[in-house]
């Protein structure tokens, strides 16, 4: 999602490839033996591998928004939540799938990193201030994740500057511009671009 979010505010367009993981095909997992999501193969054959590094290189190719305008301090808090926030989201929302884990733990140490961003709101719309950055887009997807997961316990939190940030963040045109659903990609299909239209291209 936040690699999308990226690549549609760069003003670019990519050829397109909607996969499902229990089908992937040869030649992604031949681009990525790993075999996640997503994967951008680049045209001098470069695999990006990692959502960051995608986003990173459509707005390094073009950022007509200056998202990337904060640079390091962007980045920095962008990798608190991959490191402070994301393994117990993982750990709350899938928590089946890991030994001996007990959900509403992992739920309220999540919640001490989703506190310091109440916090940050409260006096700015956005996570720097008054305008939309890299850390926004590359962290919303993720609290959207936590909220969905149990919505009317997110709801009842005493985050109103979380709450008005997430909900602003999901009725964006940027973010309605990534949701329509693709159909599965197979060889030989006809090349699919994303996004359909790109106004800001450079």
């Amino acid at each position: 999602m936040r690699a999308r979010l990226a690549v549609a505010a760069s003003g670019l367009q990519v050829e397109l490839r909607e996969i499902l993981l229990r089908d992937k095909p040869a030649c992604m997992l031949e681009a990525s033996p790993k075999g996640t999501v997503p994967v951008m193969v680049l045209p001098d054959g470069t695999v990006l591998e990692e959502s960051f590094d995608i986003m990173e290189w459509a707005l390094g190719q073009n950022d007509p928004q200056g998202l990337l305008a904060q640079g390091g301090q962007g980045h920095e808090l962008i990798e608190r939540c991959e490191s402070e926030f994301k393994p117990h989201l993982d750990r709350f929302k899938y928590s089946v799938r890991y030994a001996d884990v007990d959900p509403e733990h992992q739920r309220e140490l999540a919640s001490q990193y989703l506190r310091k961003l109440e916090t940050r709101l409260q006096d700015h719309p956005y996570l720097f201030g008054l305008e939309v950055s890299l850390a926004d887009i590359g962290i919303a997807p993720f609290v959207r994740q936590f909220a969905n997961t149990d919505r009317g316990w997110f709801d009842a939190q005493p985050w109103p500057a979380l709450h008005h940030w997430l909900e602003g963040f999901v009725a964006s045109e940027r973010f309605q511009q990534i949701m329509p659903k693709f159909p599965q990609w197979h060889p030989g299909d006809a090349a699919t671009l994303f996004p359909t239209e790109a106004p800001n291209a450079p």
